[in-house]
């Protein structure tokens, strides 16, 4: 097994795929990201570090923060259309996410595929199942974008089929079953490279009244 390096994938940008991923930034911030993914990773694995390491990396976060704003102005920021740079799940810019990369695959599904390192682990060399939780979530909610109707999350019902492996490739799909009046019904699932179900989930989205 190959541990996830935490640095930030390179995309395939060919005509021929419809990528569902948020749009180029800042390419410093998207390095120091991925940058960031890096220190998450190793300290989670190597458990110790060098004398003087939490100080020079206090030292790089007050240099950041001299950048940050309000927080009312930066989040009004993160939020002017297509999918955002600082999701959990797919954000370049947020040192949190693996990040996944989703894409149009057969019919209305979408699917990518993601290697998630000790940093997510729950049971031993597993993923932990709220991360499963949280990137099928946001698979469905995408599949929903792409079928042209989506609403926010109502219900989602998660099985936890066998545990999900840390370090081996992962493919995270969903698409949209169903639509009865604002009622969205979508489902999904995380499999290994062999095709077998680790995670499967079902979710209800709910149409925003209009106003």
């Amino acid at each position: 097994m190959t541990a996830p390096t935490g640095r930030t994938a390179v995309v395939d940008e060919a005509p021929a795929r419809q990528l569902f991923c948020a749009r180029t930034g800042d390419r410093e911030v998207d390095a120091a990201a991925a940058a960031a993914r890096r220190v998450v990773d190793a300290l989670v694995r190597a458990g110790e570090c060098d004398p003087g390491t939490a100080e020079r990396l206090d030292e790089i976060a007050d240099a950041i923060e001299k950048h940050a704003g309000s927080v009312v102005a930066r989040i009004a920021a993160m939020w002017t259309g297509g999918f955002p740079r600082h999701d959990p799940v797919t954000g370049p810019e947020n040192p949190i996410a693996p990040p996944l990369v989703l894409e149009a695959r057969e019919g209305t599904t979408v699917g990518g595929e993601v290697t998630l390192g000790m940093a997510y682990q729950g049971p031993p060399g597993c993923v932990h199942g709220g991360v499963s939780a949280l990137l099928l979530d946001h698979t469905l909610g995408v599949a929903n974008g792409r079928a042209g109707q989506v609403g926010f999350t109502g219900e989602l019902t998660v099985r936890y089929h066998r545990p999900a492996p840390l370090f081996e490739p992962l493919t995270v799909s969903a698409r949209q079953v169903g639509v009865d009046g604002r009622k969205i019904r979508t489902e999904g699932s995380i499999t290994t490279a062999d095709g077998t179900v680790c995670v499967s989930a079902r979710g209800l989205f709910i149409t925003p009244q209009d106003r």
